[in-house]
């Protein structure tokens, strides 16, 4: 029994001990052949041929025991059920890289003699690296025999045979159905020729009473056609008219208004002009304006720069015009303490009145103006005193009210009644301040018109 499991045409790199390497297409045959007399057994065969060369065979038969020898020279790892697949895959690996520039499968078959007659050749199966080329597997084939030859050519002269009466068998048959296709196809072309002559001769008849048909739709359509064409001729002469007269009237109505549009447009061309020298003016008065808003804008950074400067400065003053009214207010409790005093020598001079008449007239006089100069000495270093506090006092006002009648002026408009009421607050402390200086020169003279003197001077006239 014998089982084909290949059978195809590869590439081959030949090569043989006097020619170089050529390429050539050769074709392999694997086979499994069983057998069972007189023991069970399996050989695989191996055939390469040319079909162009009936005389090129080369033959390998690997069995069991050759297999095991093989297995252990080239150091396979699979056993003899499994080495025809194997063998086969690499075959697949060649076919698909035959076609490629640089294929990394090829097949090789050396031979050691001249030329390929009867000498053992090679077929090695080799994968081409970076590295190296690596050899998967060496088959050492044997070139058929005489016998072997007219076996191989006695098996495709039968396998030609058989295919011829394959071939004559197929022929036959496809003649025998292009036969009966032509025969249908006969019978078909008359039945559909008689169709046709039926068609036609209907076509014929339903095309005269078509024709005819025609002609008198023809003939009435042309003189409805007629019908419509002088109504519509009389409609576009009415129309035509229509429209002269319309468009004779739309024609007045707009040279009235282009007339009219002429005089506004003249118009206002004259208002362009003024518009145009009124703009170039307001382009003049914008940019002295922007100019002067510059300078304004510097001005203002100036004077906030200043109203800082004036506020510390008036932070300064306040501090200084609290301080003086400190002060007024420890010199008004001296002076209250001092009147207290005089009070009481007054009580005590009353008491001393009988030695005042004792002492002689001139001596009184000049005594009193002793007491008069030096109470006036004493007044006046006060009043010295006070007014520079005063004078103080009044500068730290006025920089205020100028503070604030600068920024109103530049900022606030509306701040008038706000410079009044500091200026009238300002002129009510003066009066204040004149009103209690007046009343220190009064108090020393009223006591000097009633006679009294300090209890201290009158113990010295009295000495």
């Amino acid at each position: 029994m014998t089982e084909l499991l290949f059978n195809k045409r590869l590439q081959v790199l030949v090569k043989n001990r006097d020619t170089d390497e050529r390429r050539s297409v050769i074709r392999i045959s694997i086979e499994l052949q069983a057998s069972s007399n007189p023991v069970h057994r399996k050989d695989l065969v191996v055939r390469l041929t040319d079909d162009s060369d009936f005389y090129f065979l080369y033959n390998l038969v690997i069995s069991e025991e050759d297999f095991q020898s093989l297995k252990v020279q080239q150091g396979l790892l699979i056993d003899f059920t499994s080495f025809p697949q194997k063998f086969i895959d690499l075959l697949e690996q060649c076919i698909s890289e035959q076609d490629k520039e640089n294929p990394r499968f090829l097949l090789h078959l050396t031979s050691a003699s001249s030329a390929f007659d009867r000498s053992p050749s090679d077929l090695n199966i080799v994968e081409t690296n970076a590295f190296k080329h690596l050899t998967h597997l060496s088959l050492k084939l044997l070139p058929g025999s005489d016998t072997d030859i007219k076996k191989y050519l006695a098996t495709c002269l039968s396998t030609v045979k058989e295919e011829k009466q394959q071939l004559e068998q197929k022929l036959r048959k496809t003649e025998e159905d292009l036969t009966r296709q032509l025969n249908y196809a006969q019978q078909t072309l008359s039945e559909k020729s008689r169709e046709l002559d039926k068609l036609r001769s209907e076509w014929t008849s339903q095309t005269t009473s078509l024709s005819s048909r025609h002609m008198q739709d023809l003939t009435a359509e042309r003189e409805k056609a007629l019908e419509i064409q002088a109504r519509l001729q009389q409609q576009n002469e009415q129309l035509r008219q229509e429209l002269e007269s319309s468009h004779h009237r739309s024609t007045q109505q707009l040279q009235t208004k282009a007339s009219e549009l002429e005089t506004a447009n003249r118009e206002l061309i004259d208002k362009k002009y003024k518009s145009d020298s009124t703009v170039r003016d307001l382009k003049a008065k914008l940019a002295s304006l922007e100019e002067e808003c510059q300078r304004s804008k510097q001005q203002v950074l100036s004077l906030r720069r200043e109203n800082s400067t004036l506020d510390t400065e008036c932070h300064e003053k306040e501090r200084l015009v609290n301080q003086l009214q400190t002060r007024v207010a420890v010199f008004e409790q001296e002076i209250k303490d001092k009147e207290q005093l005089v009070l009481r020598n007054l009580r005590q001079n009353r008491q001393q009145v009988t030695i005042l008449s004792t002492v002689p007239k001139r001596k009184l006089k000049s005594y009193i103006a002793a007491c008069s100069r030096s109470r006036c000495a004493d007044v006046k270093r006060k009043s010295k005193r006070e007014d520079a506090v005063q004078l103080n006092h009044s500068r730290c006002f006025h920089l205020m009210v100028c503070l604030i009648e600068t920024f109103s002026r530049h900022f606030l408009p509306s701040c008038s009644s706000v410079i009044t009421w500091l200026n009238k607050q300002l002129n009510e402390n003066q009066l204040s301040r004149k009103q209690e200086t007046l009343g220190m020169f009064e108090t020393p003279a009223a006591g000097l018109r009633t006679g009294s003197v300090p209890h201290n001077m009158v113990i010295h006239l009295c000495h």
